[in-house]
């Protein structure tokens, strides 16, 4: 898992590409490392064409995947949030991934939860966090979904305004 984490901006266009993680669906002994656009064919997922997928209600059992993320942009009120863990550390977002169909590359949506206490400031749910420990669970099925695709406690995140704190230039 050597991928350099960047921020994942949970307001990109559908179509948007970005690198996943995934068990090899020829090799299951093998991770891999692939590229996919962020969208859903209609014919998955029970015709939702969405970009997330909540988790309560849902079993995931298979097609899971991991997204890379040093930090989550997001939108509320006009203005541009980062959300990163208090360590600083990058986590990945838990995915489901959707195979080649015709007309349709891979694909790949977000697994969303409800938000913790941070986040629910500027929006009611948000991408669940698969920490570096918690990876293979992920994608092995180790650990029971309910364990891993919970609310962040509180004060697991921090959300930071983009651009804020810098002054504007003044005009004389």
């Amino acid at each position: 898992m050597d991928r350099t984490p960047t921020p994942f901006n949970s307001d990109a266009p559908l179509g948007d590409r970005h690198a996943i993680i995934r068990r090899n669906p020829d090799d299951d002994q093998e991770v891999e490392l692939v590229e996919a656009t962020w969208r859903s064919d209609s014919g998955f997922g029970a015709g939702e064409t969405n970009r997330f997928v909540r988790s309560e209600g849902r079993s995931i059992p298979n097609h899971r995947c991991l997204i890379a993320a040093s930090e989550v942009h997001i939108a509320a009120g006009g203005k541009r949030y980062r959300v990163t863990l208090v360590g600083g550390d990058f986590f990945y977002l838990a995915g489901i991934w959707q195979p080649v169909t015709p007309g349709w590359p891979v694909g790949y949506r977000i697994v969303t939860v409800p938000a913790n206490r941070e986040v629910a400031h500027y929006q009611d749910r948000q991408g669940a966090i698969i920490l570096r420990q918690q990876v293979m669970q992920w994608l092995d099925f180790t650990v029971p979904e309910s364990e891993l695709l919970a609310t962040p406690p509180d004060r697991t995140v921090r959300v930071e305004q983009i651009g804020a704190g810098r002054q504007a230039t003044l005009a004389f």
